[in-house]
C-alpha cells in the first residue's frame, strides 16, 4: 500500500528542459539533418523541421538540456524543504545535482516525479552520460528486478492499470483542491523565457511550485494533510 512507503526518503523530483540551442539556424547542418530525420515521422506534412524544433526539442534528451532540478524531502517539522540546481552550464548543474546522492540518508532514497519513469528519470540519466558523467545511483537501472527499482511515479500510481490514461500534474492539483503551480506559466513557455527573455528565476519559481504540488498529490493519495514549504 502506498500508506507503507517511508514518506520520509522520498525525493520529490521536478525538472525544466529547453533546447539546446534558441533557434534552429544555430545548429550544425549534421545536426539538422539528424533532427529532421528523428522527427520526420512526428511531424505533419504542413510542419517544417525547422518549426517541430522550436515546438519539441525540448522534451528530447539528444537535443536539448536540463536548465533547472528542483528537490524536495520532508522535513523533521513536517514541513518540505526544498532546493535547486539550475544554470546555462548544465554539467556543472549535473555535478552538483549528482552530489547530493553520496550523503548517507540518500543511499535509500525513493526517487517521486509526475510521469517521471517516462521523462524525468531518463532525462537526468541520459544527459549524465551524454555529458560523460555517469548517472548517480538510483538513476542506474541496468542489472536492477523491477521490484528493486526505487522509482515512483505519481501519474502510474493515478493510472490503476490504465495504460492508456495520461493526467496533468495541473489536473490533479485541481481534482485534490491543491493550489494549482500553473499560476505564472506553464511547461510550453519554459522555452521562450529561458532562451529569449533570460529570465532563469522565474523557471526555478516554477519547477519548485511542481514540487511542492507534486508532494502534496502524493499526500493525498495517502489520505493525508497538505504540506507546508520549509523556510529557514
Amino acid at each position: 500500500m502506498i500508506q507503507n512507503i517511508p514518506i520520509e526518503k522520498v525525493l520529490f523530483l521536478d525538472i525544466e528542459t529547453v533546447p539546446q540551442y534558441a533557434n534552429w539556424d544555430s545548429m550544425d547542418e549534421t545536426e539538422q539533418y539528424l533532427w529532421e530525420k528523428k522527427t520526420r515521422f512526428q511531424r505533419k506534412e504542413e510542419i517544417s523541421a525547422e518549426e517541430f524544433y522550436g515546438e519539441r526539442a525540448g522534451i528530447m534528451a539528444e537535443f536539448g538540456k536540463i536548465v533547472c532540478i528542483s528537490v524536495g524531502m520532508l522535513e523533521s517539522g513536517g514541513k518540505l524543504k526544498i532546493k535547486s540546481f539550475a544554470g546555462d552550464d548544465e554539467r556543472k548543474l549535473l555535478e552538483e545535482f549528482g552530489q547530493i546522492f553520496n550523503k548517507p540518508k540518500m543511499r535509500e532514497v525513493i526517487l517521486c516525479a509526475h510521469n517521471g519513469k517516462e521523462f524525468d528519470f531518463p532525462w537526468i540519466a541520459r544527459r549524465f552520460l551524454i555529458l560523460g558523467m555517469q548517472p548517480p545511483v538510483p538513476f542506474q537501472l541496468y542489472g536492477k528486478k523491477p521490484w528493486e527499482i526505487q522509482h515512483l511515479d505519481t501519474m502510474e500510481l493515478w493510472k490503476f492499470g490504465d495504460y492508456k490514461s495520461f493526467v496533468s500534474l495541473e489536473l490533479l492539483a485541481h481534482v485534490f483542491g491543491i493550489p494549482t503551480p500553473k499560476d505564472d506559466i506553464d511547461g510550453s513557455m519554459v522555452s521562450s523565457i529561458y532562451h529569449i527573455e533570460k529570465d532563469l528565476f522565474r523557471i526555478i519559481l516554477y519547477c519548485e511550485k511542481d514540487v511542492l504540488t507534486l508532494a502534496n498529490i502524493f499526500r493525498r493519495m495517502r489520505q493525508e494533510d497538505l504540506l507546508e514549504r520549509y523556510e529557514p
